[in-house]
């Protein structure tokens, strides 16, 4: 059937308007996505037909204002394409279960209407790849300025409505108790929120075009969305919630909204036809309506900003991992040999516990209590373990990266800081080696002077090499997944981070009555600050260990093939194995053991500084387009300065540097 078939068939089209639309998007709509040029072509063959045959246009355009005017379009005007008040995770299951079971339609509204003339989830695709110029050209040939008063008069009071409705939603959400807590200011003066929708109403009883200014009410809703850019800003230091980001997304939408809708009210009210303005309307619309029920939107436009606060929280963190002098070179390395120390005893433990074939569950807990309060003391002592230095570290360089235009000095101090971040890796990673394995050397050495036997029996330190074999069994696959644990630990340390912050935890700590008089002011406020400032590092360092012990058990009681590799254990095993072997190894054995430990440490990192790369920047919105520029600026430095990867450069060079620079 072609676009005239089509026009004929519904030259009188009273009450199957919808049936009418649909046809006609059926057909203009292209067969494949990427033939977008069909689409335009078919637009343009149907405003020729209009142009040509009036009558065709007449009935094409009563059909559209009758839908306008009869079918209740108020809620695809305010709602289609802005977050509901239900909130994140029951919108989530809506959009869940709607994708399952879609919503019946109800002939009474516009909204669901619109769902059955664009019923496609791609149409969205074509109807934004038509040239806005295209789309200006058919409203034209339907010259709306002939159509029956009486129908146009009804799609104005529409349109009026729906800028009442969305005025007096603003002001309902410039209320919330979750917004007057991160603005107390909008308790104190006159909320723009309130204000606006005064002038609005103010504008909507004015009969006399002349006195219906709506340029108070466009200055007022700036007001509202510098508010929102305010909380945004104050996040970084005052934390943010899944409820006030769903908030924010949301009265932002609905002032965009309102401000389109009074740009049309306002030309339609002197007599103009905002051509342009009604294509981006209706092309918000179709996108709205067809992405109602997209999970994936949904999760990504609120898990962005999210994101943004949680990955803020670990850029400060991250700072303190990127050592620029030497004095803070050498210092992260005796951290991490600390942390190296308490590695080797904490797999003493793990090879203990193992050994006594617990259950699945009891054994996973016992792990995780091992690993996690093992992290947790490495911390409390300022110890460092190198693995979890990309986490937070890429956070860093994202924000560095966010912050870079291109230019020749930004791209230089971009370079700086990977470098930084390099070495701090490496002396990190040698520190915690360095140590674990004497410590397991030395573990194994006194149990058999005081046991007369060996820690490890012949066959496990066998066993504890081959489970390190990166050839021959899932070494680096396992050590991928715990990359992806070190990942999750980063995200979820930003997270508590965010939540003591925005909970206002420590203040609420210092408030406990019982607390004050167990340890008195003076301790309490030292728990309360030092619990302001390490939660996030606790919690990250127990979950760490809590998902590397568990991973095992994870994958015995779904029958995958699931468990993990860390560089730093897979070392202390190397070490008790040695000592269980007598040291009756070829050079060979113990060259491959070292090969595998480092591929092991590479892959952790690899994976790891990958992932909280990516969230970091795609957090922040950073599309960095110069890849292969950073990538030639970053070969010339290493060819150049080799050292700077390895080694900070002395105090005196790098005072010359930063004078030269």
């Amino acid at each position: 059937m072609t676009i005239e078939n089509i026009l004929e068939q519904y030259a009188r089209a009273e009450g199957r308007e919808a049936d009418f639309l649909a046809d006609l998007v059926a057909q203009i709509r292209p067969r494949r996505l990427g033939q977008t040029d069909q689409a335009t072509h078919a637009v343009q063959a149907l405003c020729y037909v209009l142009n040509n045959e009036p009558e065709k246009a007449e009935a094409l355009r009563d059909a559209i204002l009758r839908l306008l005017a009869m079918h209740r379009p108020v809620s695809l005007y305010v709602d289609s394409g802005i977050q509901p008040s239900s909130g994140f995770f029951s919108e989530l299951w809506r959009r869940l279960g709607h994708k399952l079971l879609p919503a019946a339609i109800d002939n009474c509204y516009l909204k669901d209407m619109f769902a059955t003339i664009f019923p496609k989830s791609s149409d969205e695709r074509w109807v934004g790849a038509v040239p806005g110029e295209v789309w200006q050209q058919l409203i034209t040939s339907l010259r709306f300025n002939e159509a029956s008063s009486t129908l146009l008069v009804s799609c104005k009071e529409n349109l009026l409505d729906a800028v009442e409705v969305l005025s007096y939603r603003i002001s309902a959400l410039g209320l919330e108790p979750e917004l007057l807590r991160n603005h107390p200011e909008l308790e104190d003066h006159d909320s723009p929120f309130i204000t606006q929708n005064i002038e609005t109403r103010q504008f909507l009883s004015a009969t006399d075009s002349g006195q219906a200014d709506a340029r108070q009410i466009l200055v007022m809703l700036d007001q509202c969305r510098e508010v929102i850019g305010k909380i945004r800003r104050n996040s970084s230091q005052t934390g943010t919630s899944i409820a006030l980001t769903f908030l924010l997304q949301r009265v932002s939408q609905q002032i965009s909204r309102l401000e389109l809708l009074l740009v049309i009210v306002v030309s339609l009210r002197a007599g103009e036809f905002p051509v342009a303005d009604y294509v981006e309307l209706f092309e918000k619309l179709v996108q709205g309506e067809c992405h109602k029920n997209d999970l994936s939107q949904h999760w990504r436009e609120n898990m962005e900003l999210l994101a943004l606060r949680v990955t803020e929280n670990a850029s400060r963190t991250g700072e303190h991992y990127i050592t620029e002098t030497r004095s803070e070179y050498f210092a992260l390395m005796r951290s991490a040999m600390g942390a190296g120390g308490i590695i080797g005893v904490m797999a003493m433990i793990k090879i203990i516990t193992g050994d006594q074939h617990y259950a699945p569950l009891t054994e996973a807990i016992l792990f995780s209590l091992n690993y996690g309060l093992g992290f947790v003391l490495i911390h409390i002592l300022h110890f460092t373990v190198a693995t979890k230095q990309p986490a937070m570290t890429a956070a860093a360089i994202a924000a560095s990266i966010d912050a870079s235009d291109g230019k020749s000095r930004e791209m230089d101090n971009l370079v700086s800081i990977i470098a930084q971040t390099v070495r701090s890796q490496t002396i990190a990673i040698i520190g915690n080696v360095a140590l674990a394995v004497p410590t397991a050397m030395l573990i194994a050495g006194l149990f058999y002077l005081f046991a007369g036997e060996h820690f490890v029996s012949q066959e496990k330190a066998q066993q504890l090499l081959a489970e390190i074999d990166p050839t021959h069994s899932g070494a680096l696959f396992y050590a991928g997944i715990a990359g992806v644990c070190l990942f999750l630990s980063g995200l979820i340390a930003g997270y508590h981070d965010n939540m003591a912050i925005y909970n206002k935890i420590p203040q609420r700590l210092r408030a406990l009555g019982w607390l004050r008089i167990l340890l008195g002011e003076n301790r309490l406020d030292k728990v309360a600050r030092y619990v302001e400032n390490n939660l996030g590092a606790l919690a990250g360092n127990f979950y760490f260990g809590c998902l590397l012990g568990g991973m095992a058990a994870v994958g015995v009681l779904l029958g995958l093939p699931v468990d993990i590799r860390h560089i730093a254990f897979s070392s202390a095993f190397v070490g008790f194995s040695f000592v269980g072997l007598e040291f009756d190894i070829t050079l060979a054995v113990a060259f491959y053991a070292a090969l595998a430990v480092f591929l092991i440490g590479t892959m952790n990192l690899l994976v790891s500084f990958s992932l909280a790369l990516y969230v970091a920047m795609k957090s922040r919105k950073v599309g960095f387009v110069q890849w292969r520029r950073l990538g030639v600026v970053l070969v010339k430095r290493l060819c150049r300065n080799p050292r700077d990867f390895f080694m900070p450069p002395r105090a005196d060079m790098a005072k010359a540097e930063e004078s030269a620079g």
